[in-house]
């Protein structure tokens, strides 16, 4: 029997109508005007919820990479750090977003790419948090947002599922609302790459969580 996310007040589960999240990431250039703009065409569009990114850019990267040039067409900085980090809302930021979805009825939550991003996130007591791709092997990172004791949803693209398995192990005993969710690592990948069954196969493998899928096709 799988089991449900309660995320925001909402009951997630298999049994449950489809749970769509609208993925915002940081195409909001870093500008407040254009985030609540995809704010609102994500709830007018039907979404359930809205996602940003959040990274603790000094914690994430190594001082080489931070420091490294960046200077192209699409640079907001000098450096690579300089880029990210005009990219990354802070706390006002992320208070009046909040205030915001509340006004659109739709709801608000974060990626956590390091730990000091995970704490930022619960001091704002964030209904849900997702897991990258890339840190599904975090282990650390991992157990850290379970004691948190939100919803957790994770991709798995680029993931063996001893990976998979390994991370369920890991907050299962902790925190059991988790979501996997099947993920292909393209942007975009082809259709054919989506692997759509991978999902059944990942009810069999985990029948007692939620089971979804983060999509990056462009369709």
């Amino acid at each position: 029997m799988s089991g449900a996310l309660n995320i925001d007040g909402k009951s997630v589960s298999q049994n449950s109508q489809c749970y769509v999240i609208a993925e915002i990431g940081n195409n909001h250039e870093g500008d407040m005007d254009i985030c609540k703009k995809m704010f609102k065409a994500a709830k007018e569009s039907g979404a359930d919820a809205v996602k940003l990114q959040k990274r603790d850019n000094l914690t994430l990267y190594t001082k080489e990479m931070y420091d490294s040039p960046y200077l192209n067409k699409n640079s907001y900085g000098d450096t690579y750090g300089m880029h990210r980090e005009y990219l990354e809302f802070g706390v006002d930021e992320y208070k009046e977003l909040q205030v915001y979805a509340k006004e659109l009825d739709i709801t608000f939550f974060s990626t956590a790419f390091d730990i000091p991003s995970a704490d930022f996130l619960a001091d704002l007591d964030m209904p849900a948090y997702k897991i990258a791709s890339g840190d599904i092997k975090s282990i650390p990172l991992l157990e850290h947002v379970a004691r948190i004791g939100k919803p957790m949803i994770i991709s798995t693209g680029g993931a063996e599922m001893k990976d998979v398995r390994r991370a369920y192990e890991a907050i299962m005993p902790i925190n059991d609302q988790l979501c996997i969710m099947q993920c292909t690592a393209g942007y975009p990948p082809e259709w054919e790459e989506l692997n759509l069954q991978v999902i059944e196969t990942f009810r069999r493998e985990f029948p007692d969580i939620v089971v979804g899928c983060s999509s990056h096709d462009s369709g």
